[in-house]
């Protein structure tokens, strides 16, 4: 069973407090449920419970990477901001794409439903597939050139077995899917690509 989100933020504070102190003293304070509110009223749908539970115990990462390989999760404001960006983009370039052109592991470039988290600093997000049906909830990367991809691995299906995921490669220092935690200058928090 996948532990629940602030299961999993618990053991990657302990880890960070211990080898990546830098990483660990960058994370954010909780959101305020009234940021969150402000948030899905721009979005105009709730955010996922595993979301909220997320945001309710560090609102972003700021610019320091979390998630393998190259991730930083964003605050409730910068959600709002990127999902419009995304909205405006798709209005003005993509409107009229068909989902259907697409096939299982790929999505259009972007679309009303997904809830951006977290970026790559490089105008890549990764989003929470809100869409209702039998993979809701996984978790997609939208590239903004090439359309946006689900991966098979088990790590992306959700985002509890994202950060379950993440703890578990920082507990035992062992990669997941092609990603190896490593420590940078004994204080930082990166990602080795295998």
């Amino acid at each position: 069973m996948i532990p629940l989100v602030p299961e999993s933020w618990a053991r990657i504070e302990t880890w960070l407090a211990q080898h990546a102190p830098r990483t660990f003293a960058a994370l954010e304070p909780p959101a305020e449920r009234s940021d969150i509110a402000v948030a899905e009223q721009i979005i105009g749908q709730p955010f996922p419970e595993p979301l909220v539970q997320s945001l309710l115990r560090h609102n972003g990462t700021g610019d320091d990477v979390l998630l393998p390989p190259y991730w930083r999760l964003l605050d409730t404001h910068i959600i709002a901001s990127d999902w419009q960006l995304g909205m405006r983009i798709y209005h003005d370039v993509f409107e009229g794409v068909e989902e259907s052109d697409f096939g299982d592991d790929w999505g259009p470039w972007w679309h009303s439903r997904w809830i951006p988290f977290a970026t790559s600093g490089g105008g890549d997000t990764l989003v929470v597939d809100q869409r209702p049906y039998r993979r809701r909830g996984r978790i997609g990367e939208a590239d903004h050139e090439q359309g946006t991809r689900f991966s098979s691995h088990p790590m992306w299906s959700s985002l509890p077995a994202l950060m379950d995921a993440t703890a578990t490669a920082l507990e035992t220092g062992q990669a997941v899917d092609g990603c190896l935690p490593v420590v940078a200058d004994g204080t930082e928090l990166s990602w080795e690509i295998l």
